[in-house]
Formats: C-alpha cells, structure tokens, sequence
C-alpha cells in the first residue's frame, strides 16, 4: 500500500534550501519515491492552518518512506534542511 510523506516547511534561508532540494530529490527516488506535491500554491479551505512551502512524497509503502527518511543518502540533505528551514513532517498510509 502506497505511503505518503507530508511536509510543510518554512524556508529561512532560500539559498541553502535550494541545495537541499537538488540533495533530497536523488535521494527521494533512489528509495522508490517521487513527487505529488513541491511547492505549489496552497490555499486554505477551512480552519486556520496556514501552511508555508506544502510537500507530498509517495512512496510504495511505509516501510520505505521510513527507510528513506532514516537513512544515509539522506542524512546530508536532511541536516541541510534542518539549518535552512522549520519542518513537520508527517507519514501517512494510503488507502
């Protein structure tokens, strides 16, 4: 069952992030996944979210969205992320 990895980041530094995506996005799809979502706009339809930079990542299943998540191809990309930018991050099971 796909999986779904969501994010919503608050990019502080614009520079460093861009690096992070070139990173990330080798990483993503060596573990199986690819992009739904990467930056369009977002708009809120109810309640009082107001996400900054939306990311969706699917993946064929959890246990491989958590593998990429956790693992050393991603590491680097990470800790840059985590210097450029404020994150929550979720992992959903699809249906």
């Amino acid at each position: 069952m796909s999986a779904y990895v969501i994010v919503n980041i608050e990019v502080n530094e614009p520079e460093p992030y861009e690096r992070y995506k070139a990173m990330a996005h080798a990483t993503v799809t060596a573990f199986g996944g690819r992009y739904v979502v990467r930056g369009g706009t977002a708009g809120r339809l109810e309640g009082s979210w107001v996400p900054k930079r939306m990311v969706v990542l699917e993946f064929p299943d959890a246990a491989r969205a958590r593998a990429w998540w956790s693992s050393e191809e991603y590491r680097p990309a990470k800790a840059l992320r985590e210097a450029c930018a404020e994150t929550d991050m979720v992992l959903v099971a699809g249906v």
